[in-house]
């Protein structure tokens, strides 16, 4: 299998309801990243067209639908004009929403000859840990709980999960090598980790087996946020 460039396995997260701000963040880091990720606090501001006005590179559209069937599959081909690289829905929402939402996204190759967006279920947030867990019900541990919802997504037919990176090697053993993985809660050794309570190195993710590293603030609160991803990439190289 060719060997990626370290730089395109990075989408970063533009964590930001700014327009203006997200497209000269995305232009400063053409080049440096594989994408930036869009996230439900844009969305929500800006809507489709807000979106649509980020281009250059791949978007990684994080809205993390979650609803009835009907609905979601309505949501995906909604968003489907939009040609997002990376869609995510909620692996809680189950399996009859989670098949909804892959035949939703088919439609993008059956109608209309492109290339439809990659799904990625959202498993375990990596804000949460076993104590808030247990708060929502869940007895099960962590890695228990993002096994299960992660193989319940592949059987419906979703491309990946998101999962922390303490997790990428169970699910490699469950789901095999061509399961996407998506792993956020990165930070590298001279970053803060902030409100993440599940983070690892991007390098110790990559070398786990991690498909695309999800980083956002140790990029874009740097001084110079197209300088701190390519320190990442250069990070990465190593692997």
């Amino acid at each position: 299998m060719m060997k990626l460039d370290p730089a395109s396995r990075i989408f970063c997260a533009l964590d930001t309801p700014d327009v203006a701000a997200a497209r000269k963040l995305s232009h400063a880091l053409k080049g440096a990243v594989g994408g930036v990720k869009l996230g439900l606090e844009f969305f929500a501001a800006n809507g489709p067209k807000g979106v649509a006005e980020i281009s250059g590179m791949p978007v990684f559209l994080d809205l993390k639908l979650h609803d009835i069937p009907n609905t979601v599959a309505g949501a995906v081909r909604s968003v489907l004009p939009l040609n997002p690289a990376i869609l995510t829905v909620h692996a809680a929402g189950g399996a009859a929403m989670l098949r909804a939402a892959a035949e939703a996204a088919k439609e993008k190759t059956g109608k209309s000859g492109g290339v439809r967006p990659k799904l990625v279920a959202v498993t375990v947030l990596t804000s949460l840990d076993q104590g808030d867990l247990q708060e929502t019900g869940i007895r099960d541990k962590v890695s228990d709980q993002v096994r299960r919802l992660a193989s319940l997504a592949q059987n419906c037919g979703i491309d990946g999960a998101v999962c922390s990176a303490h997790e990428i090697a169970a699910l490699r053993a469950d789901c095999g090598p061509d399961f996407t993985l998506v792993v956020p809660g990165l930070r590298p050794p001279w970053a803060a980790a902030q409100d993440q309570k599940r983070v690892t190195a991007p390098i110790e993710a990559l070398e786990l087996g991690a498909d695309i590293l999800v980083i956002g603030r140790p990029i874009t609160g740097a001084s110079d946020p197209r300088q701190a991803a390519l320190r990442i990439a250069g990070e990465l190289a190593a692997f």
